[in-house]
């Protein structure tokens, strides 16, 4: 289980170096990733987030590039991140996908399965869905199709493998303050904050100090 964000050609996005990306993909997120990985992600998530204000009370968008690109990041309410939770079974190589409109910041849906309705839908096209049935956990590829590929899996291992993508996210998300830190500072704070946000996380205690390595 990894989360996952759904990504696409960065087209010519200058304002910090960023990797390249092939479009309709995913960028699995963790501590692990490459400074310009972290930049992609960082600007995936702003952009998705680039709404101009309207009559929500937000402030004038600025006029400078990069504070104007990190706007909607930085102000509004409700933050997007596309993507979600990817389970691949090694042993069969089916795949479960997070579907359109979904999103990280809902990842903790996926307890619901475990603690709460035992159901829960992770988007559409294809439409994802985990169901739980006693002790197990049945993830369905597409619900909408009858002879969809499933991965079945005990609910103590799906309790698990969540634990290991809440640590890949705040790995992530420890990057990402470290990043901002370098490429943004004078924006650090806040972009962390929104990203943290953004992905459902607290906000990380600050630099991994003496770490020269940190992305």
């Amino acid at each position: 289980m990894q989360p996952v964000l759904e990504v696409y050609a960065p087209g010519g996005f200058a304002l910090w170096p960023v990797a390249e990306a092939e479009p309709f993909g995913f960028l699995a997120l963790n501590g692990e990733l490459t400074p310009l990985e972290v930049g992609a992600a960082v600007m995936y998530i702003a952009r998705c987030n680039d709404i101009d204000p309207g009559h929500d009370g937000r402030p004038p968008r600025p006029t400078d590039p990069l504070g104007s690109f990190l706007h909607g990041l930085l102000t509004l309410d409700t933050l997007f991140a596309p993507g979600g939770l990817r389970v691949t079974d090694g042993a069969t190589g089916v795949a479960f996908l997070p579907g359109c409109c979904n999103g990280l910041e809902d990842w903790r849906e996926w307890h619901q399965v475990l603690d709460g309705s035992g159901r829960v839908g992770f988007g559409h096209d294809p439409d994802p869905c985990a169901e739980r049935h006693g002790g197990t956990a049945r993830l369905i590829v597409d619900a909408e199709q009858g002879d969809s590929p499933v991965i079945e899996l005990p609910v103590t291992d799906l309790r698990r493998l969540l634990a290991g993508a809440e640590h890949d996210l705040a790995g992530f998300l420890a990057s990402a303050a470290d990043w901002a830190a370098r490429h943004l500072p004078g924006h650090a704070a806040p972009v962390t904050a929104a990203l943290a946000r953004a992905l459902d996380l607290p906000p990380p205690a600050g630099p991994r100090a003496g770490n020269p390595e940190a992305p």
